[in-house]
Formats: C-alpha cells, sequence, structure tokens
C-alpha cells in the first residue's frame, strides 16, 4: 500500500471564502502513484471546513446564507469572553464539517458528475492549511 501526504496554505482575503480545490486534489493523487484507494482532505483548523458538493456560484451564496443564518455573527457568544469574535466560524464548522474521504479509480477521484471539493474558510485573513493524505495501491 501507498501513501502520500501534501498540504495546501491558504491566506484568503476575506473572512468567509470557498476555494473549489478538487484540481490540486486531482495533481496530489497522480503524483502518488495510487491506481485504486482514496483521499483525505481535511481543513487543520476549527475554523475553516472541507466539503463535496455541485460547484454552481448560486449554490455557494446559497450555502454562504444558510450557514450564516444557521450560525449568524453574535457578539454574545460565550466563546468571545476568551477574547476572541469567531464563534459563529466554529459553529459553522460543526455544520459542513471538517473532512470529506473521496475514492480513488484508475488514478482519478471518483465521484458524481457535479461533485467538486470545497475548502471553506469561515475566520480567514491569516494562515491555515489543508492536509491531503492519498491511499492505496
Amino acid at each position: 500500500m501507498k501513501f502520500a501526504t501534501e498540504y495546501l496554505w491558504f491566506n484568503t482575503e476575506k473572512k468567509r471564502e470557498y476555494i473549489n480545490i478538487t484540481s490540486k486534489v486531482q495533481e496530489v493523487v497522480e503524483k502518488s502513484g495510487v491506481k485504486e484507494g482514496m483521499v483525505l482532505v481535511s481543513a487543520m483548523h476549527i475554523t475553516a471546513g472541507v466539503w463535496v458538493n455541485d460547484a454552481e456560484p448560486g449554490l455557494i451564496q446559497d450555502i454562504d446564507e444558510w450557514l450564516e443564518k444557521l450560525a449568524p455573527f453574535n457578539i454574545n457568544y460565550r466563546h468571545h469572553r476568551t477574547g476572541e469574535t469567531n464563534g459563529d466560524a466554529h459553529l459553522k464548522n460543526l455544520l459542513v464539517h471538517h473532512e470529506v474521504i473521496v475514492p480513488v479509480t484508475d488514478s482519478k477521484l471518483d465521484f458524481g458528475p457535479w461533485q467538486q471539493i470545497y475548502y471553506a474558510e469561515f475566520d480567514g485573513q491569516r494562515r491555515k492549511r489543508v492536509i491531503i493524505k492519498v491511499m492505496g495501491d
């Protein structure tokens, strides 16, 4: 069994941003030499997430609005007593989760026709990373 690990680094311009990382993940899979297996993609910060969904811009905006409705910024979050003001980012992370696993078949990401991998930043404007770990034969 082969294993390969790479990291993507982000420092977004906005507080909330959604970045399609599908092609970068596919590059890591191809470099790994794994033909059959899986790839784990995980945000290594508790104020960011990773998801698989459609790459349609209207949907991305709908998701952003939905997340803001379910976990809006609120200065009264108890977490803010620590001096932070990103309580909503922690809640948004719980809604989209921090990682995905995608099958690899014949050295390609093997998912539905419109599925793409997104990095979701909820407390940006500082350096963060994502781990990509490919496993298989």
